[in-house]
């Protein structure tokens, strides 16, 4: 019985529902895995079909191909190299499963099912998948290792039981989307927490890129049976990393390799944007993305996410003015779109907001303008930015934050119109410490300039949407730090108005607020998706209906 283990964690990105290209993928890493003399490398969860696959797991074909594609993969390991540690979807007795198998000696050697189905958040594994029973370890090179999936960890019972069962080791395979702060929360609040409680080392694999509206960053790590880290992979990259183990009198140990430097707030909240962004771009075969620069810092720091994403050379920003555009503003963008290098163009939409009075002067007679006119002016830049992406087939990159969208400071068929909104997880205050951030560092995966990219002058100057004289957001709204503190409370904390009455907040501004947040239910079922930062994301975390008539105020 060997005293020494070499296993590769195989930290990979994947395109759901491509299954050879997934399949591929892997039999690549074991190669490299090989040279490396590793006795195992490991994948994240369900790598073979991609995570998370939806309603895909539904389609029969979908689970003929799986199985067929894991054979190819498990007569692969016939030939010299490690073993590998596969995950992907499983019928058995009729019911699907989410597991992983050991392929080994050419063949399935064993499959374990995921026995914790998470039913929260972005999480509706219930409704798909059956959960498997307490597993027990898998025995490679006479070790017993025990391999639960991702939230099997977040509860005591599977590591429990695998530790009462033998298992010398853990390894984990994760698709553990990110999250602000989760880092710490996996390795502190959860994974050290299981490795002291067994006695026996975790290795934490999880999986990068993104999906949807959902961004994984990696960041695997290995914690040992005393809770000491003995290896931390880097952050929103693939990597593959050969970790080395040793059994020791008082059982094995990872010994210490390489300990990355995860990414710090905020260019963690940036690197999850740019590479959602970037994987849902490229897997959806844009050639590029179209927005439009107004001269304001939310456009402004979208052009530098997809800058950051894509390269200059797949961005192209439009002015689009109106008469209420400031020379502010004009020049603003234009430096802006100069110091990120993009193609920039200038298309004037006076003649339509011309034409469109003339249009609609007979049944707008004897009514003041309100309202209306402002959204006509929001909704003619909106169908003039999706001509420009049917044309030339760049996707419009849609550049509202969280705080518009929740209280619906936003124009429906208008800015709101587009592909993707890497902002619509992110409050107003965040926008501009990702401005500010943005323009002193480059993150580590932008393909951007170095240097700032975008004008002092579009960070400091107060924000307005520029559809009357001299608007402001001010004029609308209470200050961006005020109801950013709401909006947390609302949304994120699910407070009532009460409890916020109780922590200094304005009664009449809260309630306010609590309407125009449930009134815009309707906006934000519309909207294009968006990468997901917080623990209560519009879509896929908060699931409010359209038509209610509850309110805590």
């Amino acid at each position: 019985m060997p005293d020494t283990l070499k296993i590769t964690l195989a930290q990979l990105n994947q395109s759901v529902g491509d299954l050879s290209a997934n399949a591929a993928a892997m039999s690549a890493a074991r190669q490299r895995a090989a040279e490396a003399k590793s006795d195992l490398i490991a994948f994240p969860e369900l790598q073979l079909i991609g995570y998370p696959p939806e309603d895909l797991v539904l389609k029969p074909n979908l689970i003929e191909r799986a199985a067929a594609e894991l054979q190819k993969l498990a007569q692969t390991t016939a030939q010299p190299g490690p073993a590998m540690l596969v995950g992907s979807v499983f019928v058995a007795d009729g019911a699907l499963h989410n597991g992983v198998a050991l392929l080994d000696q050419g063949k399935v050697q064993a499959i374990r099912f995921k026995h914790e189905l998470p039913n929260y958040g972005t999480f509706d594994e219930v409704r798909l998948f059956q959960p498997g029973p307490l597993p027990e370890p898998i025995i490679l090179r006479g070790t017993m290792i025990g391999v639960p999936i991702c939230e099997d960890i977040w509860h005591p019972a599977v590591c429990r039981h695998l530790a009462d069962f033998g298992a010398e080791m853990f390894v984990c395979v994760n698709g553990s989307p990110y999250e602000i702060d989760k880092d710490a929360l996996r390795i502190d609040g959860v994974a050290k927490r299981r490795a002291v409680d067994a006695k026996v080392p975790l290795a934490y694999l999880n999986r990068v890129g993104g999906q949807d509206e959902l961004v994984f960053d990696g960041a695997s790590f290995v914690v040992n049976g005393d809770g000491s880290l003995a290896v931390q992979m880097c952050d929103w990259a693939e990597q593959e990393v050969t970790t080395s183990w040793t059994k020791t009198a008082t059982g094995w140990r990872c010994n210490r390799g390489e300990i990355a430097q995860l990414a710090e707030h905020p260019e963690d909240i940036y690197s999850a944007m740019v590479l959602s962004l970037r994987d849902y771009v490229n897997r959806n075969r844009f050639p590029g993305v179209v927005l439009g620069l107004s001269g304001g810092i939310d456009s402004a720091l979208c052009a530098a996410i997809a800058v950051d994403a894509l390269g200059a050379d797949r961005v192209w920003c439009v002015m689009l003015p109106s008469r209420y555009t400031s020379t502010e503003s004009l020049v603003d963008a234009t430096q802006c779109a100069q110091m990120l290098g993009v193609r920039y163009d200038t298309i004037p939409i006076v003649s339509a907001v011309k034409a469109y009075e003339e249009m609609l002067g007979g049944v707008f007679s004897g009514r003041a303008p309100d309202l209306t006119e402002e959204n006509i002016q929001s909704r003619i830049r909106g169908v003039t930015l999706m001509a420009c992406s049917n044309k030339f087939g760049h996707m419009l990159v849609t550049t509202g934050n969280k705080s518009e969208m929740s209280v619906g400071y936003a124009t429906i068929y208008g800015d709101m119109n587009g592909g993707y909104n890497p902002l619509k997880d992110a409050y107003k205050m965040t926008v501009f410490a990702l401005s500010k951030w943005r323009n002193q560092h480059k993150p580590r995966i932008g393909l951007g300039p170095n240097g700032p990219v975008m004008p002092d002058n579009i960070i400091t100057k107060p924000p307005s949407a520029e559809l009357r004289p001299d608007q402001k957001d001010s004029d609308s709204l209470p200050p961006y730090d005020v109801l950013d503190a709401i909006l947390l409370g609302l949304v994120e904390q699910e407070k009532s108005v009460e409890q916020l009455v109780s922590e200094g907040f304005d009664r009449d501004t809260l309630a306010r607020i609590e309407r125009l947040l449930h009134l815009a239910e309707y906006k934000r079922r519309q909207a294009p998706p968006g990468v997901k930062l917080g623990t209560r994301n519009f879509g896929r975390d908060r699931r409010y209906p359209i038509t209610h008539a509850f309110r805590t105020a």
